[in-house]
Formats: structure tokens, C-alpha cells, sequence
């Protein structure tokens, strides 16, 4: 039965498919193949496959526990592989400006209620003039766009700036690389307390233990 909260199977391609599962075994790789199947919205049978297949490619290692349980991890490879497949998911779907325009418009309200007015965006990509629009529906100043591989001087009427420390004084930066989205956010992580680094769900960025969530953030 397909869970209450998700669509069903055919909903899904293949790389949605995919990256729903490595979603799933990334964030907690000890649950049940049942409840990863609920959480990627897919059956128990796909589920089941599609384990089997990233297993097959090394993207998933699998380790035995007590109580005949079993235990899941992404490897590099397969994080290598879900940033690959996220671009190519991102630059494709249909659905890819209405979900970034509605996950935008959180963080933008996020940032008004916690007086974050002053934002840099790391990131010139398609993502980031959703982003620099969504902006214009609050009071949230999108100061410049940081990208150092980027060879434009201006996105959306922004100027694109190759390093952060470029942009002066601004109070959070949202990630909107769609090419390597972890790294970059693993590269701010260093220097920005996660209350001020904020990053679209649709990246897929793996946050940490300690990281709130944009749900936690926004509620």
C-alpha cells in the first residue's frame, strides 16, 4: 500500500527513484527496508531493487548488525553519484521552478523572521534566479551571487562575485550551486553557523546530526 503521505511509483523516474533512496540510506541507514520504501514513497518491492542496485554499482555498502539486522551506508562513490544525478534531476524536471519558487519563499521567510536581511547566494545557477526573485517577495536584500567558476558579471541584475569574502558584511548565504551542492555547503559550514546557512530541500545537502532542518527552521 502506498503510504497516506506520497504518490505513487509511477510518479517517479528513475533518477527521482534513485535519489530517494540514497536519500533514504543516507539519513538514517539502520532503518527497516519497509520504512526507507515509506519515507522514498515507493514499494517495498522497488525499494527492494533499487537497494540491490546501488549496491551492485557501490553507491550503498551494506554491514550486518546484531538481531540479524543490517545496516546501510552511502559510500563516497555514492555521494559522488547523488550530487551527479541532483544536477541532472534539477536541470530536467518540470516541476523543478514551482518547487524551488515555494522552497525559496521559506527561506526568505525564515531569514525575515530571524532579521537575516542581508543575503549572499553562493551558487549562479538557474536555482539562484528563483531565489533572487523569491526575494523580491520580502524584505530580504540579495547582496551579490557567489561563484568563483562563473565567468558572468551579473545574474538576474546581480553582481556575481568569486568569493564570499568579496561581498562585505551580510547576515546569511543560501546555497544555490546545483553542480556540487554538498561541498559547498560543507566548504560554508566551516565558516557560518548553520542559523544563518540555509540551503533548498531539493538540493538534498546532508546537514549533520546537529543541523535543523529547513522544517525545524521555518516552523
Amino acid at each position: 500500500m502506498t503510504p497516506a503521505n506520497s504518490v505513487s511509483d509511477e510518479r517517479y523516474s528513475d533518477t527521482d527513484t534513485t535519489l530517494r533512496i540514497l536519500d533514504a540510506v543516507a539519513t538514517d541507514g539502520e532503518k527497516s527496508q519497509r520504512a526507507m520504501a515509506g519515507e522514498a514513497g515507493v514499494a517495498l518491492g522497488l525499494a527492494n531493487a533499487y537497494l540491490r542496485r546501488c549496491v551492485r554499482k557501490g553507491w550503498i555498502k551494506i554491514r550486518e548488525a546484531p538481531a540479524r539486522r543490517y545496516l546501510y551506508y552511502v559510500t563516497p562513490t555514492g555521494f559522488t553519484e547523488k550530487a551527479r544525478l541532483t544536477a541532472e534531476y534539477l536541470s530536467s524536471s518540470f516541476d523543478m521552478f514551482r518547487a524551488a519558487r515555494n522552497e525559496c519563499d521559506e527561506i526568505m521567510s525564515a531569514c525575515g523572521r530571524s532579521d537575516l536581511n542581508r543575503v549572499a547566494l553562493v551558487g549562479a545557477s538557474d536555482l539562484a534566479e528563483v531565489a533572487a526573485l523569491s526575494a523580491l517577495g520580502f524584505e530580504i536584500e540579495i547582496v551579490a551571487v557567489v561563484d568563483p567558476k562563473s565567468n558572468q558579471s551579473k545574474l538576474a541584475g546581480l553582481p556575481v562575485v568569486r568569493s564570499i569574502d568579496e561581498v562585505g558584511d551580510v547576515d546569511a548565504v543560501i546555497v544555490t550551486d546545483i553542480t556540487r551542492p554538498q561541498d559547498t555547503y560543507d566548504m560554508l559550514a566551516r565558516s557560518w553557523s548553520r542559523e544563518r546557512l540555509f540551503a533548498p530541500p531539493m538540493l538534498r545537502i546532508a546537514r549533520g546530526a546537529d543541523a535543523p532542518s529547513l522544517q525545524e527552521e521555518t516552523s
